[in-house]
C-alpha cells in the first residue's frame, strides 16, 4: 500500500507545474555554478549544460515534452519582459550607438545576407533536400522570426527551430574565440557580431562578457530579425531564378 501511494505522489508530483519549473531552474543554476567554477569557460555555455540536464532528466523519467512544457512554460512567457528589458541598456548607451550607425547597418546588411546565403549555397552544394535548404536559410534569426520564416517559405519550421538553437549555443561557445583570432577588440564590434549571427543565446553571452558587448548584441539579434524577415523571401527567389 506504501509504494503505491508513492508512486500515485510521484504521478501527482510530475503533474503539476512546480515540478518542472523547478527542475529547470535547478538545472540552469547547476549550469552557471559549473561554468563560474570553470572560469565562464565559453565551451562550457550554461544554456548548453541546463538542455543537457533536462533532457536527461526526460530522457531518464520517460517525461514527454508536452507535459514538461506544461510545468515550465512560465519560463517561456519571461523570455517576453527578458526581451522588452533589454531596452534600458540600449538606452543608456544611445550615443555610441549612434555614432556607430552607419557602421553598424553596412555590418547588418553583410552579415545577414552571408548568414542567409552561407547556410543555403552549402546545403544545396552537398546535395541537401529543397526543404532541408529552406529551413537553414533563416537560422541566425530568433526561434520565433526564424520558424514563422521557415513556415511561409516551405520549411520545415520543428527543423528550424532545432537549426537555430544549434546556432545560437555554437556561436555563444565559439564566437569569443573567432573573434580574438580575427582580432576584433572593441566591444560594442564583437557584441553586434555575436548577436548578428546567433541571437538571443549568443546575446547572454555577450553580456555575460560586458554590457556594451551585451548592449550591441541584443541591438543586432533585433535589427537581424526584420532584414531576415525582410530579406529570405528575396534570396530564395534569386536562387530559384538562377537555377
Amino acid at each position: 500500500m506504501s509504494t503505491n501511494r508513492l508512486v500515485s505522489g510521484l504521478e501527482f508530483l510530475a503533474a503539476t507545474p512546480l515540478l518542472w519549473l523547478s527542475a529547470t531552474l535547478g538545472a540552469y543554476l547547476a549550469a552557471v555554478a559549473i561554468n563560474e567554477r570553470c572560469k565562464r569557460m565559453p565551451l562550457l555555455n550554461p544554456t548548453l549544460l541546463a538542455i543537457a540536464f533536462v533532457v536527461a532528466i526526460l530522457t531518464l523519467t520517460g517525461t514527454s515534452y508536452k507535459r514538461y512544457f506544461d510545468g515550465a512554460q512560465f519560463v517561456h512567457f519571461l523570455l517576453g519582459p527578458a526581451i522588452v528589458a533589454m531596452a534600458v541598456p540600449l538606452y543608456r548607451h544611445t550615443e555610441l550607438i549612434r555614432k556607430s550607425a552607419g557602421a553598424l547597418l553596412s555590418g547588418l546588411a553583410i552579415g545577414s545576407v552571408t548568414a542567409i546565403l552561407s547556410s543555403v549555397l552549402l546545403t544545396r552544394g552537398l546535395a541537401g533536400s529543397r526543404e532541408l535548404w529552406l529551413s537553414m536559410a533563416p537560422k541566425s534569426a530568433t526561434a520565433a522570426i526564424s520558424m514563422a520564416i521557415s513556415g511561409k517559405i516551405g520549411g520545415l519550421p520543428a527543423l528550424t527551430a532545432v537549426l537555430t538553437i544549434f546556432t545560437g549555443i555554437t556561436g555563444a561557445c565559439l564566437a569569443g574565440y573567432v573573434l580574438r583570432v580575427a582580432g576584433v577588440k572593441e566591444w560594442h564590434a564583437r557584441g553586434f557580431a555575436m548577436g548578428l549571427s546567433s541571437h538571443g543565446i549568443a546575446t547572454a553571452r555577450a553580456f555575460q562578457e560586458n554590457e556594451i558587448a551585451g548592449t550591441f548584441a541584443g541591438l543586432a539579434m533585433a535589427l537581424n530579425g526584420l532584414a531576415t524577415a525582410a530579406l529570405v523571401p528575396l534570396l530564395i527567389k534569386l536562387i530559384d531564378g538562377l537555377g
